[in-house]
């Protein structure tokens, strides 16, 4: 039928987690709690990172930039989701929309490049030590996070700018907690062979940064098996291991929501599964990388000491 005819929809109804009546405000309770314990965990990193003198490292400065992207991201879904929980109204412009994805995509995608710069951080600490401060100037770092969020958002801003012109006409029902993509080209009944090639670049910038991370590590691990030392190979290791655990949760959330093959799991899986990048990553990462850090655990009772003394 020609697009003509038919209803064309500027607004979308988001089921949310109806297909969970149950479980449906338990899950929004989480994301509530999710979302406040992101934020505070990520302004208290930035904030530790920038009043500490001993972390003024490439490392952490990295960093930086990876909490900002967790709380972009989540801050890109969260609120709405819980918005329209509280108001009981599931309904969302076309223009918020495009924004929504514009900063979820985007954040999600900076968070890449970044991990991959960080890696390549952990490569010289552990293969060239002694170049470290040549190799990772503050002109590279700063180079490299700015590059991070203009690369990230450079495939999916351009997504954006072509989205609002798609016809909707499909159906308004958009079976998610959030403006995912995919779920909206399939309710196009425009020409999308634009924006699958857009996509189509944006993964293999992504698989590129893949393929740069798993070179670094494979370069770290073979660099740390050939010490001698069991407590030098330990120490040196556990510089990795935060990055490392980080890098291992995002990738296998990311390739299991878009590598499996959609037969193998249900719409709710998919939700559910995404979940992990779009609000249990965000959470989790600012403790991955400061819990068991002991650089950060001082710096944290140095400023406390100095807050008592006030």
């Amino acid at each position: 039928m020609d697009s003509k005819n038919q209803s064309l929809f500027k607004a979308f109804i988001i089921t949310g987690f109806s297909d969970f009546p149950d479980l449906e405000m338990p899950i929004v309770l989480f994301f509530i709690l999710s979302y406040m314990i992101t934020l505070l965990a990520n302004i208290l990193l930035i904030c530790l990172i920038f009043l500490s003198p001993s972390l003024k490292t490439p490392m952490y400065f990295f960093l930086c930039s990876l909490s900002g992207m967790d709380i972009l991201c989540a801050t890109s879904v969260s609120p709405n989701l819980i918005h329209m929980f509280l108001k009981h109204n599931n309904v969302i412009l076309l223009s918020w929309c495009t924004v929504q994805f514009l900063f979820s995509a985007g954040s999600a995608g900076s968070e890449y490049f970044v991990l991959t710069v960080m890696s390549y951080d952990r490569y010289v600490a552990v293969c060239k030590p002694l170049h470290y401060s040549q190799l990772l100037s503050k002109k590279f770092c700063m180079i490299s996070s700015i590059g991070s969020w203009v690369t990230g958002f450079s495939a999916t801003f351009a997504i954006a700018i072509i989205f609002p012109f798609n016809d909707f006409c499909i159906s308004n029902v958009i079976d998610h907690f959030f403006c995912d993509l995919n779920e909206l080209l399939e309710l196009s009944c425009s020409n999308i062979s634009l924006i699958w090639a857009l996509m189509l670049v944006d993964g293999a910038l992504l698989f590129t940064c893949f393929i740069l991370t798993i070179t670094s590590y494979t370069f770290i691990i073979s660099s740390i098996l050939k010490i001698q030392s069991v407590q030098k190979k330990n120490k040196t290791f556990s510089t990795c291991a935060s990055h490392l655990m980080a890098v291992s949760v995002f990738y296998s959330s990311i390739s299991i929501l878009y590598l499996i093959p959609n037969v193998l799991r249900t719409q709710s899986q998919r939700k559910l599964i995404t979940i992990l990048y779009t609000n249990v990553i965000p959470m989790v990462n600012p403790f991955i990388y400061s819990l068991r850090n002991k650089d950060v655990s001082k710096s944290m009772r140095h400023l406390l000491r100095q807050a008592k003394s006030f």
